[in-house]
């Protein structure tokens, strides 16, 4: 086996193994307590923000959850927004007790890597995302990170909606900052916070579609030019697997949308042109994805077929010399077994003859070989 394949497989296997030692490492480095629940640390909050907003409008200075979603219970035109990233179980408890939650719902917004999808617990609809981000990288390796994951979770009531988000693939800073600039959206309710998040998630998809389609230009290029040709296998197949993860956040989220913009749908009206939009731009992306899933494997193919075209030609190389040298080890072999009667032996111009023979026949052959593309 080669340096090359060995140094292949090393990454290859460490590629596999990286995530889960990760994973094993965070599980000891936090020790759990008697409930079995991993230690809080008491100076971090899960709450980014919280506001009420009244008619579109976010109402001044800071407010607690509570008084926040009591206020807005009291008026038809409030609700208060709650975000949250990476709540712990206990921290998500008394939220719950505050909302209404389901136990069903609170698991899985503490327990991240959940699907897309879209949930109804009781009044509140839960709408879970696969937030993505482009990794920029100079260069397309075996192991380079091109697609980082993350979730974004939204539970949506009459007068709230909480967003939680898992990583740092889709921040929602600058979605409630456009957002509060837009009143007249804005109005519309917790369902507005639905669809702002969600366009930023797909719009999001879109940029790493963008960005993923020139590693797949730079690939293909690379692929089916004449330079060296080492690791461009394990290349290919390391954006095939980025891709896959990306694939996976993508495509889950069909189905929720076509349940949001459908006839039966409980989002007001006016917001369901909105969702549509942002539906558009899903399908497109998807098909992008499946578009690039299929032109991989069509790399593949080709490169794999390169390497067989390769091989043969090694092969064909290998056995035009070995023609050559056969005349040479025919020649010699004959006047090798000491026959008692070979005349040409005591013949004055016996070697040279020989000698002429074999370089002559071994011309030809060459000769012969080059034109058919042997050698």
């Amino acid at each position: 086996m080669s340096d090359e394949a060995r140094n292949g497989e090393g990454l290859s296997f460490s590629r596999a193994w990286r995530r889960p030692v990760q994973a094993v490492s965070r599980i000891w480095s936090a020790p759990d307590d008697e409930s079995g629940e991993p230690h809080v640390d008491p100076g971090r909050s899960a709450i980014v923000d919280c506001a009420l907003y009244r008619d579109g409008v976010r109402q001044p200075g800071t407010i607690d959850y509570r008084e926040g979603l009591a206020a807005a219970r009291k008026d038809r035109n409030a609700f208060v927004w709650l975000g949250l990233h990476e709540p712990y179980a206990t921290q998500m408890r008394d939220i719950a007790e505050a909302f209404g939650l389901h136990e069903l719902a609170v698991s899985d917004v503490v327990n991240a890597g959940q699907r897309a999808k879209l949930e109804q617990f009781g009044d509140v609809h839960f709408l879970v995302l696969r937030s993505a981000r482009y990794m920029e990288h100079e260069e397309l390796s075996g192991d380079t990170d091109v697609v980082e994951t993350g979730q974004v979770m939204l539970l949506i009531g009459d007068h709230f909606v909480i967003s939680v988000r898992h990583g740092e693939a889709a921040t929602l800073a600058p979605v409630r900052k456009h957002l509060e600039a837009r009143k007249d959206l804005l109005k519309h309710g917790p369902w507005a916070v639905a669809y702002a998040v969600t366009d930023h998630v797909v719009d999001i998809y879109v940029d790493v579609a963008q960005s993923m389609e020139s590693d797949l230009d730079t690939l293909e290029e690379a692929v089916f030019s004449n330079g060296s040709s080492h690791g461009r296998i394990q290349q290919i197949y390391q954006l095939k697997r980025e891709l896959v993860e990306f694939k996976r956040a993508v495509v889950p989220l069909i189905r929720p949308m076509m349940t949001l913009t459908g006839e039966q749908s409980e989002i007001p009206r006016e917001l369901r042109r909105y969702f549509r939009d942002a539906q558009d731009h899903l399908t497109r992306t998807v098909e992008q994805v499946v578009g690039f899933d299929e032109l991989l494997n069509s790399i593949l193919q080709a490169r794999l077929a390169q390497v067989t075209v390769d091989q043969n030609n090694d092969m064909r190389k290998i056995a035009a010399w070995a023609g050559i040298a056969a005349v040479w080890t025919a020649i010699a072999g004959i006047y090798g077994m000491n026959f008692d009667f070979m005349p040409e032996l005591h013949w004055r111009i016996g070697y040279p003859l020989a000698v002429s023979l074999m370089v002559g026949a071994s011309f030809l052959l060459y000769r012969q070989f080059r034109r058919s593309g042997w050698l």
